[in-house]
């Protein structure tokens, strides 16, 4: 049962509505609040119906319970406290029903065939006799089995709504239960309903605890206070955190919980023997040493394994090693040779790095935009196959991998293809299957999180070397741990990992305003905001109105001046996603003029979003089943409402099919955040600056959003704003240990490398 909040005293008595839900004119995900249009039983012209309704569909025939009211401005409305959707009795209503999409296999043309053949019997021919269907004109053996599989789905989730919407429970959440679960959804919500905030994507531990609470499970219990410690880890690391100090894991935890700290402590205690989570003595920065860092058990395993993985890497015998030719190259032969073929000369730093690259087992490059990374990668790549050594180029993000296969002249792949990751997340390539491979280039290393960097490690072979490439002042990784950082960091002044950092900005480089501007960002100084040809800030305080001249730099005057395409060359990115200028708004407001709704032409609406031919859009998770992966981008190319499907035309080439069900893992891209731009580069960047975001302005995001541009950066919005990014350095350091486990054991490394050559020395021990 879904109830909005409790009516005061006095209002009008409750009431009952029938009909069939025909359109949703607005709906926020957050809240379930919906603004929605009505076809009643009794005729007339359709209802506007308000309240919690997230999870109906058009089509449906609800069955409403609320309050009538007269809103002084929107005129006589039906506050709904409650609903449940039922199956229409009427012709017209079961041809509405069955036409909406909900049923796999039949469109609004199918529907009207199959009601002229059955009428009133129409679903009791679906769930008594679906054979009947093949009479329908059109519907041969295997379209009939397909709607008879969706016709038993669609009767087993409802069974699962109406128990879950007893405890509290959205229709959109109770399929995904469905899904996860099938026909164990309802045992499991009622003794298990903990292991939803673990299994079901969108379900979270507060859902998850509202869930429990619902069949009985008491607050203090030691099942809750465990998963809230849980859940507790969980949430940092989704603040890129790989574990808690212990302390402040149980504050936390109590506070979220509502408990006593010494209940949260004991049952940390249990949790802990019970290894649901790891405690570890790390060193933890501004705690004292005898504080235990608490990890859940990927992410230490994670840490340990990736820690163990690279120094692996960097202690392979010098006869084991696969580029061991490199080490008695003549490097001004090869340098002559090399500028002979590119037409450009190597700088020192440079020279430095590629000797790095081809000579030592594991390095990090890392340096600003126009510092020649790219070249150096070139340079790298072009060498190791004069030598006919076998090269394998990647990074994070297709688009990342594209740039990298354009700049190197071979292919390049995203790690998730290279490593075949599977549902689960497990990887083809391992340890004990390694990469067929000589020398490993992953560039956009800063995107890198602690579990895909452990995955890449896994996979490279003994002997093999590995390359990262970054910018290490960017933002951090979307994901848990800060690895490029930590690459960097680990030995301090001795280096565990050789490591060249680029500094020098080349003349050509020099030139563009947006490398200029980025440089002088990253250093803490104001960018320069007149005179230059492709940087430009069009200063505006207002909020709402930041957001119009964002859209109308994007859609009118970037198209008019410079020739771009508003959907292919520009690119918004915002700081945040909420706020009159966040992502989320200014999605809504340059999809009605970019891709608006248009005459006969198919769309579906999906959790407060409508989504249409032609829309931008971005996988939001990992789905390995389909291959299409966080962040990748797309273009919606066809909505058939007769197979319930949507089909994305994403940047790699790739066409993914989405069940209308599905959708949740799309967001609309015409706006994204500057977190979910990073591994990528656009023509044009717009980034709308206002002071409703201003816990999330700091220095590392206004650089990362700038330097994403390859042509031209548009500011838009408060000088006051854009100071204070510029004057806010990033948000602090992320709990990870990952460069203390490095320098711990490359510390025993060098010990024992020392200990060989005094060996070789004076003779065995």
């Amino acid at each position: 049962m879904q109830s909005s909040p409790q009516q005061p005293a006095g209002t009008a008595p409750l009431a009952v509505l029938n009909g069939v839900l025909e359109h949703i004119t607005y709906a926020n995900e957050d809240t379930g609040y919906t603004v929605a249009r009505v076809a009643t039983d009794r005729g007339g012209d359709p209802v506007t119906v308000v309240g919690p309704l997230l999870g109906a569909q058009a089509g449906e025939h609800l069955h409403l319970e609320g309050r009538w009211r007269n809103h002084p401005l929107y005129g006589r409305q039906f506050e709904v406290r409650s609903y449940r959707a039922v199956l229409p009795a009427t012709i017209q209503g079961i041809r509405r029903y069955l036409g909406s999409g909900l049923i796999r296999g039949i469109g609004p043309k199918m529907a009207e065939r199959i009601v002229d053949r059955f009428g009133v019997d129409t679903l009791r021919v679906l769930e008594e006799d679906p054979g009947r269907l093949r009479s329908v004109p059109g519907l041969g053996p295997l379209r009939t089995a397909m709607i008879e599989q969706a016709w038993e789905e669609q009767k087993a989730i409802k069974d699962v709504m109406v128990f879950l919407q007893g405890v509290g429970v959205s229709t959109s959440l109770a399929v995904r239960i469905y899904k996860a679960y099938r026909e164990e959804a309802i045992k499991v919500v009622t003794h298990e309903p903990y292991r939803l905030a673990t299994d079901v994507w969108g379900i979270g531990f507060k859902t998850a605890d509202k869930i429990a609470q619902g069949v009985g499970i008491a607050y203090d219990s030691g099942e809750r206070v465990k998963a809230g410690l849980q859940f507790t880890l969980s949430q940092a690391s989704e603040l890129g955190h790989c574990h808690l100090p212990e302390p402040e894991l149980v504050a936390k935890a109590s506070e979220i919980l509502g408990v006593r700290p010494e209940l949260a402590q004991s049952c940390l205690d249990e949790l802990v023997r019970q290894q649901g989570v790891i405690r570890d003595p790390v060193p933890i920065p501004g705690f004292d040493d005898g504080v235990h860092a608490i990890y859940l058990v990927p992410f230490h395993r994670a840490e340990v394994s990736l820690a163990a993985g690279l120094l692996r890497l960097r202690s392979v015998p010098e006869q084991a090693d696969r580029l061991a030719n490199f080490r008695t190259v003549d490097w001004s032969a090869a340098f002559a040779w090399l500028e002979g073929i590119t037409g450009s000369r190597l700088a020192p730093e440079q020279e430095t790095a590629v000797r790095l690259a081809l000579t030592e087992p594991v390095a990090v490059l890392t340096g600003g935009p126009g510092c020649g990374k790219s070249f150096t990668v070139r340079a790298v790549v072009a060498l190791a196959q004069a030598k006919k050594a076998r090269v394998v180029l990647a990074a994070p993000t297709g688009r990342a991998a594209k740039r990298l296969s354009e700049l190197a002249g071979m292919d390049a792949q995203t790690l998730h293809r290279l490593l075949e990751l599977r549902p689960g997340g497990e990887a083809a390539f391992h340890q004990d299957r390694p990469l067929e491979a000589d020398l490993v280039v992953v560039d956009e290393a800063s995107m890198l999180d602690l579990l895909l960097a452990n995955k890449l490690v896994k996979a490279v072979p003994p002997g093999a070397h590995l390359l990262l490439v970054g910018d290490v002042d960017q933002l951090p990784s979307v994901g848990p741990g800060e690895v490029l950082r930590d690459l960097l960091q680990a030995g301090k002044g001795t280096p565990v990992l050789p490591r060249v950092r680029l500094t020098q900005v080349f003349r050509q480089a020099q030139q563009s305003g947006v490398v200029t501007n980025a440089h002088r960002i990253n250093a803490g100084h104001p960018p320069l905001t007149s005179g230059l040809g492709d940087f430009f800030l069009f200063a505006e305080d207002d909020p709402e109105r930041v957001a119009e001249l964002t859209v109308d730099i994007v859609v009118n005057r970037l198209p008019g001046r410079f020739g771009l395409d508003p959907r292919r060359d520009v690119q918004v990115l915002c700081p945040m996603h909420r706020g009159p200028a966040g992502s989320a708004a200014l999605n809504e407001r340059l999809q009605e003029v970019l891709t608006p709704a248009a005459p006969k032409q198919p769309e579906r609406r999906f959790g407060g979003r409508t989504y249409r031919p032609g829309d931008k859009v971005m996988q939001v998770r990992n789905d390995y089943e389909k291959g299409v992966y966080n962040g990748s981008v797309g273009t919606v190319t066809t909505i058939s409402p007769e197979t319930s499907e949507l089909f994305v035309l994403m940047d790699e080439d790739q066409e993914v099919r989405y069940g209308f069900d599905d959708l949740d893992e799309l967001t609309h891209a015409y706006a994204l955040t500057v977190h979910r731009s990073q591994g990528s580069e656009y023509p044009c960047v717009v980034v709308p600056l206002t002071q409703t975001a201003w816990l999330m302005l700091q220095r590392n995001l206004l650089y990362t959003a700038v330097s994403r541009a390859r042509q031209l950066v548009v500011l838009v919005g408060s000088r006051r704003a854009l100071a204070k990014a510029i004057r806010t350095p990033g948000n602090g350091h992320r709990y990870t240990a990952l460069a203390a486990r490095l320098h711990r054991g490359g510390t025993r490394l060098d010990a024992a490398a020392e200990r060989r050559a005094q060996g070789r020395a004076t003779g065995p021990a």
